[in-house]
């Protein structure tokens, strides 16, 4: 393994592996590159025809060469954008040969399957030329950071499969990938101090993952007193994925990580939806997918309005994702444009919301955000879950040194009354570890109503 590790690492500098891999598998990364390329050097003015052609071009696609979509819209033709139907994941939860256009199989797409973190899984297809782009511009925005996936170091604090089969084709795609995984399902502090170990060893050039595991991380430097790029200088920048970061666990991050971290938002369905710029700003990605916010009713909203987040993919012509609703709550800024539209907020899910015996509904990271500000305030707890369990009724498992006091117990209290409303019940529940998806991720509030 060690030979295999330093053979990757030659290799990787020496030769472009992460393409090659994707061009030997039939996506033309290149190819895909190259159409990117064009797309990002349009003018705002070129870009507003660029977009009203592929959209044209993609529903009129799969109104010919799609049964599902056809069924779906019963339209022939396309006419008016607004009278398309939105998608929901529900829709697509049928077998994927009925939803796939004509010519498209499961042998000459590519083939996956959603996390489940909305509770509406599906297996999903993209056609090798779409699935190419997602590469293209994950390479792109994370070249705004100086990071090359053909030779840049990555720590990747993700899940893994377990089965001996699962992990070891896991562990062979990271080898190609030029990347080295932390585990994430057992994250205590003996676990930690070995991933500490290997960034004294490994010249490490990024950290990308899910937020809560990294966020765990940083909190066991903290107590260690230890910034990671003095002990990894080689590291230049942390990508979060796949959970909320708080703007706290940000300025935390930065403090003991000692470089930039960036916050990406993305759906494997479709591709890499959002991605801080070296500005600051959630940059959407305009050059793949096109982001509309509708409220209750489907309608559109403007810049600024806050409602649900509904993305059409322009590229993938083996399954249609036009108008689909992904589940999130989300607002493009005032100052968005066409070809530059900016995330000013991602709320949360859509199926994450409380409901108050007073009738009220809250978003249930509202829960969350309030009672962090209390619960972490001197360290003790590392990382909690809240569970609506009944109309009034809340449940909230922590992990912990030593357990919550009636100060602190209070306190929340106290705080929620004041933001929601009074009358609510929680139940404190400490425990060794919290629960995971399979896949390592962590949800931060649920509701089991």
């Amino acid at each position: 393994m060690f030979v295999n590790i330093i053979f990757g690492k030659y290799i990787s500098n020496m030769f472009p592996l992460f393409d090659f891999t994707l061009q030997i598998n039939g996506f033309p990364i290149k190819k895909a590159q190259a159409e990117l390329r064009k797309i990002i050097t349009l003018s705002e003015k070129e870009y507003e025809v660029f977009l009203e052609h592929k959209i044209t071009e993609i529903v009129n696609f799969h109104l010919q060469n799609n049964t599902f979509y056809q069924e779906i819209t019963g339209l022939k033709s396309f006419g008016n954008w607004i009278e398309l139907p939105i998608l929901n994941k529900k829709n697509l939860q049928k077998p994927l040969s009925e939803r796939l256009s004509k010519g498209y199989t499961s042998k000459n797409t590519y083939i996956n399957k959603t996390s489940g973190s909305s509770g509406d899984p599906f297996v999903f297809a993209k056609d090798k030329f779409s699935h190419a782009l997602t590469w293209a511009s994950n390479v792109y925005r994370f070249g705004w950071f100086n990071i090359n996936f053909n030779s840049s170091y990555q720590a990747r604090f993700y899940g893994i499969p377990l089965n001996f089969i699962g992990n070891k084709k896991e562990r062979f795609k990271d080898f190609l990938s030029n990347r080295f995984r932390f585990p994430i399902f057992d994250l205590s502090d003996v676990v930690l101090e070995g991933f500490l170990q290997k960034f004294k060893t490994k010249k490490f050039d990024y950290i990308n993952g899910y937020t809560s595991s990294i966020v765990l991380f940083a909190k066991f430097l903290k107590k260690k007193n230890i910034v990671l790029k003095t002990i990894c200088p080689s590291l230049k920048v942390c990508v979060v994925t796949s959970e909320m970061l708080f703007e706290d666990d940000k300025i935390l991050l930065e403090k003991q990580f000692g470089i930039p971290i960036v916050n990406e938002y993305g759906a494997s369905e479709l591709d890499l939806i959002a991605f801080e710029n070296r500005e600051g700003e959630y940059q959407i990605n305009s050059e793949t997918l096109f982001v509309e916010i509708v409220d209750e009713e489907n309608n559109v909203l403007p810049y600024g309005k806050e409602g649900r987040i509904v993305i059409t993919s322009l590229y993938n012509k083996a399954h249609p994702f036009i108008r689909y609703d992904i589940g999130d709550i989300g607002i493009l800024d005032e100052k968005s444009t066409l070809k530059k539209p900016i995330l000013k907020k991602l709320i949360g899910r859509t199926n994450d919301i409380a409901l108050l015996p007073s009738g009220k509904k809250s978003p249930g990271l509202t829960f969350y955000y309030v009672t962090k500000s209390i619960i972490e305030d001197d360290g003790n707890v590392k990382e909690f879950v809240i569970k609506q369990t009944k109309i009034d009724t809340f449940e909230i498992e922590y992990v912990s040194e030593t357990e919550l006091d009636l100060a602190q117990i209070k306190k929340i209290e106290e705080a929620i009354a004041l933001y929601l409303e009074k009358g609510l019940l929680f139940l404190f529940n400490r425990k060794d570890t919290l629960e995971r998806s399979n896949r390592g991720k962590l949800k931060q509030f649920n509701c089991l109503l």
